[in-house]
């Protein structure tokens, strides 16, 4: 099994680290300050061998080169980004081998938050960096309604059981908004617990699965009636029957919240 340890950083993101089974190597996935990587490289002597990039956003890439000067580490992102640090630029379809083979992951074009997000699947783990939230979505900085609807339906379509691994500790402030558009949700309620308990602990409410995201994640579940009444009513209008409307209407009201 793959194992997969998040650092903390900034106020509220997640560097997800991936351990090679055996040996020193690991990889790690969006970081954007080097000095949590450094840290726990230097504490359990372990060797950077590759970092993987979703997008280009500074709180995620902000420490490559700082981490790519000290460990000669490949760096693998995104086409449509065009980063100087990046070794192999990935688009739609592409696989990658790392952590000297051992594990493989295929990627996912997912433009919405930004045009050239990517993310990275494999092992039954998802590296959705902002595209996906627990119980949220990523605002819509650079996408249209219908091309971020379109990702998020690509990721609802993995298996139910996907482990999704995304970067920032947001899942409580996502889940009382989604909690406010479908109140009778018991799915939500249930989370809450479950987070507030683990945040009390100390401890990451990440990550989720696919599963549980299509039971209460409101940028899933745009098919629902529930929903497209709350966007009908939002807009003025009887309920919507289309379901990127209702994504347009519940992302602006999210982003109101």
């Amino acid at each position: 099994m793959m194992k997969v340890i998040p650092l903390e950083a900034f106020s509220d993101n997640y560097i997800w680290v991936i351990k090679a089974p055996n040996g020193s190597a690991v990889a790690v996935v969006d970081p954007g300050d080097a000095n949590p990587v450094i840290e726990y490289l230097e504490r359990h002597q372990l060797s950077l061998e590759t970092i993987l990039i979703t997008h280009h956003h500074p709180d995620h890439v902000g420490g490559v080169n700082a981490l790519k000067e000290r460990y000669s580490c490949r760096v693998f992102a995104p086409l449509h980004d065009q980063q100087p640090f990046s070794d192999q630029d990935l688009t739609e379809g592409d696989q990658i081998s790392i952590l000297n083979g051992n594990y493989h992951f295929g990627v996912i074009e997912v433009p919405g938050h930004t045009m050239g997000h990517i993310a990275f699947y494999g092992h039954g783990a998802l590296f959705c960096g902002d595209t996906l939230f627990k119980a949220g979505c990523g605002r819509m900085f650079e996408g249209t309604p219908p091309v971020f609807y379109q990702s998020l339906q690509k990721l609802a379509q993995l298996p139910t059981d996907t482990k999704v691994y995304c970067t920032h500790e947001y899942t409580l402030a996502n889940l009382r908004f989604a909690q406010s558009v479908e109140p009778d949700n018991t799915a939500i309620t249930e989370a809450i617990k479950h987070s507030e308990k683990l945040r009390a602990e100390g401890k990451p409410t990440l990550p989720s699965t696919i599963g549980e995201e299509l039971s209460f994640n409101p940028f899933l579940r745009c098919d629902q009636k529930t929903l497209q009444e709350v966007a009908g009513h939002a807009s003025m209008e009887k309920t919507f029957s289309d379901p990127v409307r209702t994504f347009a209407t519940i992302r602006q009201l999210k982003d109101n919240f």
